[in-house]
């Protein structure tokens, strides 16, 4: 599996779910269980990088505002969400946070920004279809965000860091 095969699952799993998370990542599972165990490790690799690449302090901050507060395990989950938002809005959100404010015009804090079962998908799947646990793609990462720590609880901070999503979703 490729990055284009792997942005492919994503996309038609978010669309046959109308966007809904929880939904996505069920029939993320059931795409992903007509696979090989192979091409799910695959996928899982594939995600995990992601995951990683996307934890940084600047994105944080984003979700931070984008969910009005944004603990370890939220920006986590937000995290998995991004991924399953699809290569435009995971690569531009990674570019460029503060885009954010434009590649999600119909951000809803209380149905978005989570989604914590499609990280969780490839796990499911390869134990359906081998009886066995995933073995481990790269880990989840531990210690701080890359980039300059913001100081999220600073208004100042954040308008200045991130004018759009701070014009919509700020204080």
């Amino acid at each position: 599996m490729d990055e284009t095969d792997f942005w492919q699952i994503i996309d038609e799993t978010r669309e046959a779910a109308d966007g809904d998370p929880d939904e996505q990542a069920d029939r993320l599972v059931e795409h992903l269980v007509r696979l090989t165990p192979d091409d799910v490790i695959d996928f899982a690799r594939l995600f995990e990088a992601r995951f990683q690449r996307a934890f940084r302090y600047d994105l944080w901050g984003a979700a931070y505002l984008l969910l009005d507060g944004a603990s370890e395990d939220t920006f986590d989950y937000f995290r998995c969400w991004l991924i399953g938002q699809g290569r435009d809005v995971f690569e531009g959100g990674l570019a460029e946070p503060d885009d954010l404010a434009d590649l999600l015009p119909e951000f809803d804090e209380e149905e978005d920004g989570e989604a914590e079962d499609l990280g969780f998908a490839a796990d499911e799947a390869y134990e359906r279809l081998t009886g066995l646990p995933l073995p481990e793609v790269g880990g989840r990462q531990a210690g701080r965000p890359a980039g300059a720590a913001l100081d999220f609880d600073d208004p100042d901070v954040m308008a200045k860091r991130f004018p759009k999503l701070w014009e919509r979703y700020g204080e």
